[in-house]
This record gives C-alpha cells, structure tokens and sequence, in this order.
C-alpha cells in the first residue's frame, strides 16, 4: 500500500492510537497493567511510531502543490522551532497537574507555576508551534494536511485536556491550581542552553531523519 492510501490508513491509526486509549475504561485497565510509568512509557513509544510512519507516508503521497517554496519560509520555521524548544526546555522536569507530562505534580506551586503560568500546556504549544513552522515551507496538499492537521490536533488538545482536568479535580480545585502570571524559573540560563542545544541538535540531524536540510 503507498500513496494515498498508505497516507490515509496512517492518519486512521494515528487518530485511533491517541483517543481510544486514554478514555475510560480502556486506559485505567492499561494502568492496572502496566502502572502509570509503564503506561506513559508504551504510549510514547507507539506514539513517536505512528509519528515517524506518519511524517513518512507524506512524504510518499503524491505531490500537489498549493503554495510554491519561498527562502522566507525558513525563517518561519527557525523562529517557530525556538520558540518550542525553549518551551520543552523549560517545562522538562516540572510539575503540571493542569496537563499530561508533569514531573512531580505534589511539588507544584500556582505562586510559582514556571512555564505554565504562560503556556498550561507546554507540550502541546511545543507540537503546535513545530507544525504551524513547518506549514509555511511545505505548501503541498499532504504536509498542509499533516502540519495543519497537528496544529489542529494541539489547540484541539488543549481543549479537551482542560474539561477533563476540570471534571476529575472539581472546579473549586481547578480554579485553586490555576496558575499566577510568575516569571520566576523563566530566566533559568541552563535551560536556555538546554533549548538551544536542542534546536541546534535538531537542525544537524534533520538531514539524516527527514531527507532533506534543516536551513537551505
């Protein structure tokens, strides 16, 4: 199967590997199997997969151009990278009950919230951030579908991500746990280089995972 088809059964699984197992029942049982480390451990090993699958059968679907290549793109897509690297950066390690990925979320201080005083949900403003800069070079129909899709999927995430917290929490301690506007940990400079080696490693490796240069 290539083309189309390929492309269109790996957006299926794609969709299907992120909804059907983090709903009820389905993932508590998973849970009780594999324990919450267990669990988020398998999810973001299938995950990254049927990520690489993904981003692989686009490239292999037929080309159908919507916007020609321009060198300003690039730009875009440099700028969008920091930022979401800077992002992961500084929420690596860091308590966040108000979203997935928290480290630690006992320790988590609203006075204090880090990056989720800005961004409640790193992660996903991370993956929205690297799919709409990635947009802007890639104009033909199955990237537009697939960075448009993500940066959908991200906002869309967020969303969702929030009424479920609000459910499970309640909404006196949600409105408890929401963040205070604080810049404190934001200046952290190993962080910042933290970041910065991670975009750099990106652009070096971005050759030899993607096929083609990271800045042309």
């Amino acid at each position: 199967m290539t083309g189309w088809g390929e492309y269109t059964a790996a957006w299926a699984v794609f969709l299907l590997s992120h909804s059907i197992p983090v709903r009820p029942p389905v993932k508590p049982w998973l849970v009780a199997r594999l324990g919450a480390a267990g669990f988020g451990l398998v999810y973001s090993l299938i995950s990254i997969a049927i990520l690489i699958w993904l981003i692989s059968a686009a490239g292999r679907a037929p080309y159908v151009e919507i916007w020609p290549r321009a060198e300003w793109q690039n730009h875009v897509t440099l700028i969008a990278m920091a930022l979401a690297c800077l992002i992961l950066a500084l929420a690596a390690f860091q308590p966040n009950p108000l979203s997935f990925g928290g480290w630690q979320n006992p320790r988590y201080d609203p006075e204090n919230p880090g990056i989720v005083g800005l961004v409640r949900h790193p992660v996903l403003a991370a993956l929205g951030l690297w799919s709409a800069g990635h947009l802007a070079p890639n104009g033909d129909l199955a990237h537009v579908l697939l960075f448009g899709g993500f940066a959908g999927f991200a906002l869309l995430g967020m969303k969702l991500i929030d009424r479920r917290r609000r459910t499970e929490m309640g909404q006196k301690e949600w409105q408890r746990l929401r963040p205070r506007h604080s810049v404190k940990g934001l200046l952290a400079p190993m962080r910042w280089l933290a970041a910065l080696a991670l975009l750099s490693a990106l652009v070096m490796l971005h050759p030899a995972m993607i096929g083609v240069p990271a800045i042309w």
